[in-house]
């Protein structure tokens, strides 16, 4: 007998309730976007040349001249900039397609939570997903996480249809959508592609043959949707594209298995920032700072998933319950086993590829275990489900003492009162149980509320940033560094001779800083530090309107306004002038983009304007970029530079004229 039932008629409530979710999921993730400005500059930089250019479109170039790509594939880059070809480049134009991802993801999950558990499992799962603290900050935020947990979010969608009635095209689609999903993030798509594939093998109602040659069509339609971009980029001389960024040969091969790839795993990214996370384990997840984006709901969903599982054990094989949690629990598991072991670069943000697996199992056990209420290990599960998530949510809100310190406290007394009526729901009237019912909801989503909450109303800048308030912990969790931010408050090489800007240009922006945040970038203030005033490798300047202006005359002339060393240097200056400005070296300053024959070669035929200085200390200068085995090019130009042109400051910048010889 199967446990549970596919629901086609729901109660009158249901779709004023959902529309309602997504309403104010919509409002939750839309407030004041205007605030974060241009939020990653890395990113905003490639929608603005997408936007201006066809050809940088279609390659992800980091400008309208097409000298580099962003050190990811694009098609997380493509919706932001057909937006802003329509609305023109602006905060709003780039950041609302993700706060609509967003939306979209909440309602897939919705949709998907329903079908086997009802309307109302899906709106505790959806509701779970939208208040999820690192959720309300990557869909809001333009990276490519958002459109990645969007197109997995419906691929399994896609599965738990397909597994219904063994239906090839559910089963393709899903397939379809992972592999599009590698063009957002390239291989961290693919994490979940195991634990679809062998749900689909165990559970699905149909003959063993069939379910094998239908993965195989799924496995096509995956290579094919992930496969067409590279396969077109692998086929346009090199000559006729932009230089593949985080590739040390122009391979997006490369870019996909090395520095994005099993460099992430093993720490060995060539080009990359090398290994700065020690803080690898089985409590990563759990740790000061990534508790806070991810793992309010972790425990609960843990203990559901062993519950559902349990529950649902003597089921028939094709029973949709038990595949369900399957599906959910082996995405939750095998994603956050990888996370937590990674060797590699690893970012807090990253973890919002777990949200809608912890939503969703939130979602059905507890609506499993409320079926059940009236039998003992039920209810004890539900009640200690619910105790744990209070005393949990106790400790993650005791880590920030200075905010809303009452908020803890009472999280927990409401949550272990509403557990303890719970757990006499035998011999309480209806209404007070429907009462502990609500109880228990709000006080389980009061902590990651508030984080949420917390997190739309902090202006959030730069590449690496943290949902909710300052912890004060380092990255990953450990303690002494600025949150989200290096041990020390630099990254290596970079330790000495940076003074940080103090344009709010930064980690999380002014009211940020003003819980503990470090303040704007790492790479120089306006005239200190490297000889003028770039942004640093995390953070894009914001340039005088003197030299803004200086940049932007007789632009026409030129390919390129200006070249920078490293990404972030280039993006503000080109943000700032709507003009393409060279990305010397791609993000980190490693790539052998250009070398220096070809930039000399491009100053020879007047097609670079100005060399910004500065920009070089990071992985050059101070060395990581050798260590990492990446390429000295742009240190090798900015010397070539600086012995052949003559400096000029202008609003607090070096500058060099190319046009002119020194």
């Amino acid at each position: 007998m199967t446990s549970t039932t596919t629901s086609t008629h729901d109660a009158r409530w249901a779709k004023p309730a959902l529309l309602a979710l997504l309403a104010l999921t919509a409002v939750l993730y839309v407030w004041d976007l205007g605030s974060s400005g241009w939020a990653n500059s890395f990113y905003s930089a490639a929608v603005q040349a997408g936007a201006s250019d066809w050809k940088a479109f279609f390659f992800g170039s980091s400008d309208a001249s097409n000298a580099i790509t962003v050190d990811k594939t694009p098609a997380a880059l493509w919706p932001m900039a057909l937006t802003a070809r329509v609305f023109g480049v602006n905060s709003w134009s780039i950041l609302v397609p993700q706060a609509l991802m967003g939306v979209a993801t909440v309602g897939t999950l919705y949709a998907t939570v329903r079908r086997g558990f009802g309307a109302g499992a899906g709106l505790l799962a959806g509701a779970a997903l939208a208040l999820t603290p690192v959720a309300a900050l990557m869909f809001r935020f333009n990276n490519p996480d958002a459109l990645l947990v969007l197109l997995l979010t419906v691929a399994a969608y896609a599965l738990v249809r397909a597994q219904e009635n063994a239906r090839t095209g559910w089963l393709v689609l899903a397939g379809s959508c992972v592999g599009f999903a590698f063009l957002a993030k390239m291989l961290q798509a693919f994490l979940v592609v195991p634990v679809f594939a062998l749900v689909y093998l165990a559970v699905a109602p149909t003959p063993v043959r069939r379910r094998i040659w239908q993965l195989l069509l799924a496995g096509a339609a995956m290579v094919v949707s992930a496969g067409w971009w590279v396969a077109v980029v692998a086929l346009v001389p090199a000559g006729s594209r932009p230089y593949i960024g985080g590739s040390q040969h122009n391979s997006v091969m490369e870019l996909a298995l090395g520095y994005n790839g099993l460099g992430r795993l093993n720490g060995d990214e060539t080009g990359g920032l090398g290994n700065l996370n020690q803080d690898a384990g089985w409590l990563r997840m759990f740790g000061d700072t990534i508790g806070g984006q991810i793992s309010w709901l972790l425990p609960a969903a843990l203990i559901l998933l062993a519950a559902g599982l349990w529950i649902t054990r003597r089921a028939p094989r094709p029973d949709p319950a038990r595949a369900a949690f399957a599906l959910w629990g082996g995405w939750l598991l095998v994603t956050a086993l990888i996370f937590s072991f990674m060797q590699g670069i690893f970012h807090e943000y990253y973890t919002v590829a777990l949200a809608p697996a912890v939503a969703a199992l939130v979602g059905m056990g507890a609506a499993l275990l409320w079926q059940r209420r009236r039998t003992t290990a039920a209810t004890a599960v539900l009640t200690g489900t619910l105790a744990v998530t209070a005393v949990w949510s106790y400790v993650l809100l005791g880590r920030t003492q200075d905010w809303h310190p009452w908020l803890g406290p009472v999280v927990l007394l409401g949550g272990l009162v509403a557990a303890g009526l719970l757990l006499a729901t035998v011999w309480l009237p209806r209404v007070v149980v429907a009462g502990a019912a609500v109880l228990a909801m709000v006080t389980a989503f009061a902590g990651p509320a508030a984080y949420a909450v917390d997190t739309v109303t902090t202006p959030k800048r730069g590449a690496i940033v943290t949902a909710g308030p300052s912890t004060g912990g380092g990255p990953g969790g450990g303690p002494g560094g600025p949150r989200g931010g290096f041990p020390g408050g630099r990254p290596p090489g970079m330790q000495t001779g940076f003074a940080p800007r103090q344009d709010g240009d930064g980690f999380g922006g002014g009211a940020g800083q003003a819980r503990g945040q470090r303040p704007g970038g790492l790479g120089g203030a306006r005239g200190g530090g490297m000889g003028g005033g770039p942004g640093g490798l995390l953070n894009a300047t914001t340039p005088s309107a003197e030299l803004t202006a200086l940049l932007k005359a007789d632009a026409g002339s030129y390919t390129w306004v200006a070249a920078a060393v490293r990404s972030n240097n280039a993006a503000g200056y080109q943000l700032a002038t709507g003009e393409p400005v060279m990305a010397v070296g791609g993000f980190n300053g490693t790539d052998p983009a250009p070398t220096l024959a070809r930039f000399q070669q491009y100053v020879r035929e007047k097609k670079i304007h100005y060399f910004i200085g500065g920009g070089t200390g990071w992985g050059l200068g101070g060395g990581m970029g050798r260590s990492s085995g990446g390429s000295d090019a742009a240190q090798q130009i900015s010397t070539w530079v600086t012995a052949n042109f003559t400096p000029r400051t202008v609003g607090g910048v070096t500058i060099y004229d190319l046009t002119s010889s020194g």
